[in-house]
């Protein structure tokens, strides 16, 4: 078969990924989509250079040049997304409310799946919580609580730009000795510093709710803890933990102080490498750069 014609059907097949995409949100179909649309830029590019002659190189040395030039072109418009996110009024850590407006949960079938397989396994809602990122556009959360109250899953719906709703699922427990253990599979990059007696795991590729309850669970077992009912309710507990998570960012290097942000920005220069870090292996490997 021509290569010309393996160019065109990965073409295809990356606009076929996004238009499902823009109906499912998964974040597996976008790395997938993302890997393809480098592959064809590298090798589409190269084919154009040699077929016309423009560059008299080998094939797999102009492969490698296209490839580096949308690392290069991928890597500044991330870096400029990152700085204009340190000097927008957008909150790293926004403050969540008590959600009344009844809209809590969308209304699909893959969605209210996930509503029903919490309950049938005795989890119950505790609290129905926002957010406001910017924009008049929210995060909305709903908390489920198990019947002895040691467990906690929170589900994250997030808005696309396309109009199509992701979900992002986040376990909790806290033990005796007041460590707290988060499973999640959060693909929105982090890319800070947790506090020492919190043991976080994020797995984005793990998007099976079941799944991630069962690797919860087992880390609780290998790590032989006794976890403890929570005392507060869903809604000052994650607003003391991002208090707690801006404090200890601050202090450690990764935000300017408050009173610098206004002329500095947020993010430090450090910080800012790290989201960009982390911002590459969460696009295109699925794998958050912060482990615990």
């Amino acid at each position: 078969m021509e290569p010309s014609y393996l160019i065109i059907a990965a073409v295809l097949v990356s606009l076929l990924l996004m238009q499902v995409n823009q109906r499912m949100a998964s974040p597996l179909l976008a790395i997938a989509d993302r890997w393809l649309r480098w592959l064809v830029f590298a090798f589409g590019g190269a084919m154009f250079c040699r077929d016309y002659q423009l560059i008299d190189r080998p094939f797999w040395v102009l492969v490698s040049v296209f490839f580096i030039v949308w690392f290069i072109g991928e890597t500044l418009y991330n870096w400029l997304a990152i700085s204009a996110l340190s000097v927008s009024p957008l909150p790293l850590f926004p403050r969540y409310a008590t959600n009344t407006s009844g809209e809590e949960w969308p209304v699909q079938p893959r969605l209210l799946k996930i509503r029903e397989w919490l309950r049938a396994e005795g989890f119950r809602q505790v609290q129905a919580l926002k957010a406001e990122i910017g924009g008049g556009i929210y995060l909305r959360v709903s908390v489920y609580q198990d019947t002895s109250a040691t467990m906690r899953v929170q589900v994250t719906f997030l808005p696309q730009a396309t109009g199509a709703i992701s979900v992002c699922f986040a376990v909790t427990s806290i033990t005796a000795e007041g460590e707290r253990y988060l499973t999640d599979n959060l693909y929105i990059p982090f890319a800070g510093f947790y506090p020492e007696n919190w043991f976080v795991e994020r797995s984005p590729w793990r998007r099976s709710l079941p799944k991630l309850l069962a690797r919860h669970r087992a880390r609780l077992t290998a790590a032989k803890v006794t976890t403890v009912p929570f005392t507060s309710e869903p809604l000052a507990d994650l607003n003391a933990a991002q208090s707690e998570l801006d404090a200890l960012n601050t202090e450690l290097g990764f935000l300017h102080a408050h009173a610098e942000r206004e002329e500095l920005g947020k993010i430090t220069h450090e910080g800012r490498y790290r989201v960009w870090k982390e911002i590459w292996m969460l696009n295109y490997l699925g794998r958050s750069a912060r482990y615990e």
